[in-house]
């Protein structure tokens, strides 16, 4: 776990469980994302697959968003658009994906970590749950998963989180701007709640969620191009001085 993990296994049912880690609060470094992104369209092509499950490890934050450590060492711009490619790679990845993906958000969700919830096609979350797009605090900007948040709360509910980049959002707000699909008290009671849609997906006809998946994201189909366009914009942000001082001052806190 010392560099993180991405694990991912098929069910007899045809459930396909991809999970992902980070000892600091399933952060996502560069090699993290790119083997997500790898791993999500390599479960959604298995012929046996129905449909993912798409989570993260422990009980506590479900992801902390980017790796501050590789932001503070990014030198160039190609290092950065490189990097902020990785969280573009995850999203196209999950909006390619033949197969329906249904996301568990035990805990707080920052910066990409919101972009990989606003990416499934359904969202289980717990109370604890609350979001946070961080990168205007830190210099930069959410500009790679903003297309994808705006896409499922709307350009206001993506802009309030944007800008007061400091204030966190309760689930309940997550799930009033649609965000989240269902919102538990318990890590046990949305594990239920899973399970529950999950066998109800894995004896639906494969062709009609497929269909209904192509619907759910029709006008995406310049985000291959418009999201490495957005990781060049933050790959230069994380290159100024503001920036560096921003994140190595987040870092200390």
């Amino acid at each position: 776990m010392k560099n993180g993990h991405v694990e991912s296994h098929i069910q007899d049912n045809g459930t396909a469980i991809i999970e992902f880690g980070h000892p600091l609060s399933n952060s996502l470094p560069g090699a993290i994302l790119h083997k997500l992104a790898d791993t999500i369209k390599k479960m959604g092509e298995h012929k046996k697959c129905k449909v993912i499950l798409l989570k993260s490890a422990g009980e506590r934050a479900f992801c902390a968003g980017a790796s501050f450590d590789e932001l503070v060492a990014i030198s160039d711009l190609d290092e950065g658009k490189l990097f902020f490619s990785g969280f573009a790679k995850v999203i196209n990845a999950c909006r390619l994906c033949p197969v329906l993906i249904v996301a568990r958000i035990q805990g707080k969700a920052v910066g990409g970590g919101v972009g990989i919830a606003a990416s499934a096609d359904y969202s289980f979350a717990t109370k604890h749950a609350a979001v946070k797009l961080s990168e205007l605090a830190v210099g930069i900007g959410p500009f790679v998963v903003g297309p994808a948040v705006e896409r499922k709360i709307g350009l206001s509910a993506m802009s309030e989180l944007a800008i007061d980049a400091t204030q966190w959002r309760s689930a309940e707000w997550a799930q009033n701007k649609g965000l989240y699909s269902h919102v538990s008290e318990s890590i046990e009671k949305m594990d239920e709640e899973i399970e529950i849609l999950l066998e109800k997906l894995t004896h639906s006809n494969p062709e009609a969620m497929s269909a209904l998946k192509k619907v759910f994201w029709s006008g995406t189909e310049d985000w291959e191009t418009l999201l490495v366009e957005r990781a060049e914009i933050s790959g230069r942000l994380v290159l100024s001085d503001f920036t560096r001082n921003a994140i190595q001052a987040f870092k200390k806190k």
